[in-house]
Formats: structure tokens, sequence, C-alpha cells
């Protein structure tokens, strides 16, 4: 009889410590670990994972599945890249709390914050929910490729408490917070992970407007905080412009320092402090006296990938472009080709659109890249639009028109916005060493038409570990900030490690092997929606709760993911209790 479910033989485990990787095998027992080491025996099922890295699964704490979770079982594309859990309800939009005459303003809300097509939320959410607890109801007993967790989200909470003052930004009276306060207990107490909120004038719904959150006083995020430590824990996710920074970090650290709770919010580098110094700085020495702060970094450029099938392109505003809205994308090509029409869009004004931040971007062309089928991340600036403009003559928008025509109308171009300094990541790299660092911002679920960041992992496999010319990032370091770092700041302490006793989500990669594609895009969403996915070669199998769910990059059919509500006792403690009980 074998002795193990399954067995992955030879690898070098890097566990999730941050120790030294070592060769050694490991086995398997129903949904755990169950042993790490050298001649463990046979299993049911064997894995070679020679020449190959083992991993424990990834865990992305910043995605935002709230809607797709409710009509599909598989959560690509974080799952082709190794995430085996993921936290949704970040930047303070989702679903619930949600009265039925709320419905309409919240998918207006996340079709303009996280770029998700209003058909393909009107016909893909079942709303069979009004409340947190029923919404995690509607989901508790359905099976993914992932474990999946969730954050109250801020925005809903207030308008479903304040109504029409909540989204216009009133401030919260007394009897406001109290009634918040009392949804998060409830919430929490039904396995919510924490907190979303934003705080960043970028966040607005298709309209335009301001998300409810953005100015919410400290008085009422310290009750939502309170309330998390009454119902015994939490994690308060931000995300702010941080335009006043020292004010901006002084409320952070009073908010956590009161109620105890962690708090976690994405930094990305600017051109004037492209590593953020100060504010690491500011973090660890908070760290330092009692407070839990972790910061989110996604290790490249935060950006928007372009193109006629997508959300944004430098055309994307003009009027003669916008003409042809209704065609089919060969009609809109064909019409694209002809001389006169190539005229007039490259005569009229590059403006933005008032109502998506995103377009005052989208004709930076010193910070637009041709993307490539194994896309660069680290481009030099040379290679943007403007520095190949000017080596061939031209202007920069002629040369984005006619090589936006290439390959039928599919090619894609790379937008880069922060992180992205002198030509360069290595202010982001400092970032990502930071000790009080994750990775996260992988976005999935969101951003449908602009963004393909769920490669975040596989993006620091390859560039910044295994292929970086200078300033690479240790691949044992790499692991702990895909696994144990931000599986440990959102209480989830059962996973993350490579040890007997811990879930068994578990990576076997071939890192010499390992290959982003280009990202694709594919209209499989509710309505035909479309969607950017991106494929990766490497991921030889992927293990979650004991089983194989993904096996050379393709699915295998199993859903062994489940809802996770509450926060997760780690194994290694759990069994140190149990030994000093029994001694």
């Amino acid at each position: 009889m074998s002795r193990f479910d399954i067995l992955i033989r030879n690898g070098l485990v890097v566990d999730g410590t941050g120790g030294t990787a070592r060769r050694a095998d490991i086995g398997v027992i129903g949904e755990c670990i169950a042993a790490v080491g050298s001649n463990l025996g046979d299993g049911v099922e064997e894995i070679d994972a020679t020449d190959m890295i083992v991993t424990p699964g990834f865990v992305d704490i910043h995605t935002h599945y709230d809607g797709q979770v409710t009509w599909d079982s598989g959560l690509r594309p974080s799952t082709e890249h190794g995430v085996t859990t993921v936290l949704m309800g970040n930047c303070g939009v989702g679903f619930a709390p949600c009265r039925a005459e709320q419905r309409e303003g919240l998918v207006r809300l996340m079709e303009g914050v996280e770029d998700i097509p209003n058909p393909v939320l009107t016909e893909g959410l079942p709303w069979n929910w009004e409340t947190f607890p029923e919404y995690l109801d509607s989901i508790g007993n359905k099976a993914f490729d992932a474990d999946v967790a969730a954050l109250i989200p801020h925005a809903a909470l207030r308008v479903y408490v304040m109504g029409e003052r909540g989204e216009a930004r009133e401030p919260a009276t007394a009897e406001d917070r109290s009634r918040m306060a009392a949804l998060v207990k409830e919430g929490i107490a039904a396995g919510a992970m924490g907190i979303g909120t934003s705080r960043t004038m970028f966040h607005r719904s298709i309209d335009g407007n301001l998300i409810p959150t953005l100015t919410a006083e400290e008085v009422e995020l310290q009750a939502l905080a309170d309330a998390m430590t009454a119902a015994g824990g939490g994690t308060f996710q931000f995300v702010s412009d941080f335009s006043d920074e020292d004010a901006e970090f002084d409320m952070l650290t009073r908010i956590a320092g009161q109620s105890g709770r962690p708090i976690t919010f994405p930094v990305s580098g600017t051109a004037e402090d492209p590593d953020r110094s100060n504010l690491l700085s500011r973090i660890s020495a908070a760290n330092a006296v009692g407070c839990r702060i972790g910061v989110q970094v996604l290790g490249r450029a935060t950006g928007a990938v372009m193109g006629h099938q997508l959300t944004l392109h430098p055309f994307c505003t003009s009027p003669t472009y916008r003409s042809l809205a209704t065609l089919s994308l060969e009609e809109k090509i064909a019409e694209l080709r002809r001389p006169e029409i190539r005229a007039a869009i490259l005569s009229e004004p590059l403006t933005p659109d008032p109502g998506n931040a995103l377009t005052n971007f989208v004709h930076d062309f010193g910070r637009i890249f041709p993307l490539a089928d194994t896309p660069n991340y680290e481009p030099p600036l040379a290679e943007s639009l403007a520095g190949r403009a000017e080596a061939l003559g031209t202007t920069p928008a002629k040369l984005a028109y006619d090589l936006l025509l290439e390959r039928d109308g599919k090619r894609q171009l790379y937008l880069t916005i922060s992180n992205y300094a002198e030509g360069n990541l290595d202010g982001m790299r400092k970032i990502m060493m930071h000790p009080d660092a994750v990775m996260g911002l992988g976005d999935g679920g969101a951003h449908y038409g602009a963004i393909c960041d769920a490669s975040y992992s596989t993006h620091l496999l390859t560039h910044w570990v295994r292929d970086r010319a200078y300033g690479r990032v240790p691949l044992e370091r790499a692991v702990v900030a895909l696994t144990r770092g931000p599986a440990s700041l959102i209480g989830l302490n059962d996973r993350g490690l490579l040890a007997p006793g811990y879930r068994a989500d578990i990576n076997v990669i071939d890192l010499k092997s390992l290959r982003l594609h280009a990202p694709e895009v594919t209209f499989d969403l509710p309505a035909g929606g479309r969607r950017l996915t991106q494929r990766a070669d490497g991921y030889h199998v992927t293990i979650l709760a004991g089983e194989i769910v993904l096996r050379d990059g393709q699915p295998t059919g199993a859903l062994p993911g489940r809802l996770v509500r509450g926060l997760r006792p780690d194994p290694a403690e759990r069994k140190a209790d149990a030994d000093l009980q029994r001694g």
C-alpha cells in the first residue's frame, strides 16, 4: 500500500520560509503535506520534479473576482500562474451588502473602477443576496480551481448604510458609523477576512463620479477597524494616492495602533521617488513598535495593455475613431486603413476622457512600447514609441497608428505609468526587497479590457529571479513574497509553507522553461464579454488541497477550491499547543 496520495520526488524545495532551497521529496496525504525529506517511500501518484523547483501555491491578496466567482469555477488568469488562493473585495468595490435599488450603482462603480463591462455584470450576477453574509453563502457551496477569500467592500457598505449621502461622500454620522460597525462585525463573523477601501482619485464610476469612500474621515475608518477587532480579527486594505504622504501615513498608523489590525496597501514608485525610501522607512519604524503594515508590490510598471480590441489606445478618444465603435474588428480595421480616415484621426487633438483617468496617459509616447510575443516589461526607453519615431523620422502618433494596424488590428502596445523611472525598474527592486513587502496587485477578475497583471508571479520568477542582467531577486526571497508573506498578512496561516501539517497547495515549476506569452483577448465572459488572459509555459503541476488542478498549464477538471471563511491557525503552533497540553 502506498504511503502517500501524492509524492513529489527530487525537487529543489523552496519552502516559503526564506531558508536556502534544498533537494527533497514531499509527501501529501489528503489536503495536507505529510512529510518533507528524503527516501519517503512511494505514492499513488508520483511526480518527478528533477531539475524543477517546488514552491507553496501562490497567494494573491489583491484581486477582484467578486463577480466572476458567481458565474465561473475557473479563476483565470490567476490560476494559470501558480496562484492557489485569491482575496477579493479590494479597493472598496464589490456587490454586498446591497439593496435591490442600489445594484445598478454598484455595477456602474465596478465598471468604472475595475473596467468590467456593464453587460457582463448585468447578465452574470445572480443577485441572490442582500447582506454580506448572504453573499458569502451564495458562493459558499461553489467549487473553484483556487481557494477564495473575501474582504467587505467599504464603498458597498457605506452606500448600503447611508444611501445617497454615502454616494455623495458626506461625512458619516455617529449613527452611520455604529450601523457600519455592526455590519462589519456581522461580516467578520460570517467569514470576511477584513475590509477593503479606496482613497484615490483614480477610482470613479463609469459616470465619472468619485468613489464614495474617497474622503471618509479617520473617525469612520477607525470605527471600522475597531469593529474588526471586536469581531476577532481582520486586515484593513487601503489604496491611496498618498497626496499628503505624511498625513496619510500618520492616520494609518493611528488606526493600526489603536485597533491592532494589520494594514496593507499598494506601493508604486514615481519618477520623483522611485524607491519610496521615506515611506518604507516609516513603515519599518511603525512595525518596530508593534504595528503590522504590509505593502503590496507588482514587480513591474503599473500600466495597461492597449489595442483596437481593448479599452485604451492613443486614439480611443478621437471623435472619428469613436464613430466606428459599432463596427466589427474587421470592418473597423478596413476603415482605419483608408487614407482619409487616417488623416482625420491624426489631425484631431489627443485629448483625455474625463470619465476615464487612464486616458490621461495614453498619449505619453515616451511611456508606450510595442508588446512582443514574449513580453519585455522592462524595455529600454529607446524602444518607446517616442524613441522609435525619432529614429525613424516620423511622429509617435503616426507610428502608433500604423503599429496598431498590424496583425489584422490585433497588435498590442504596453503603457507604463508608474514604477518605471529612467527606463528601468531599479526602484521597484528596492521596494520588493523590503521585508514588509509582498507580491500582489494581480487584479485578476478586473480590468478585463486594459490590464493583465495576474501574471506578476511568472514575471517575478522569470525576469527578476532568472533573467535580469543585474540586481536580481533571490529565489528564496521571491517565493516568500509570493506565498508565506501574503498569506500571513491576511491571517491564512495554514498555507504558504512546505512543511508537515500545512495545506498541500504546491507548485512544481520548470524554472528554466518558464515563459510568459503575450496577453490574448478572449470572449468568454457572460454576454460574450471580452477579457485579457495570458498563458505561461513551465508550470508542470499545480496542486490545490492535495489535488492536481493544472498539469503543464492545462486544467485537469479538479475543483477542490472553496470559500475560505475567516482566519486560519498555524498548524505548527497548533501542534505545539497540543504537545504542551499532552506534556
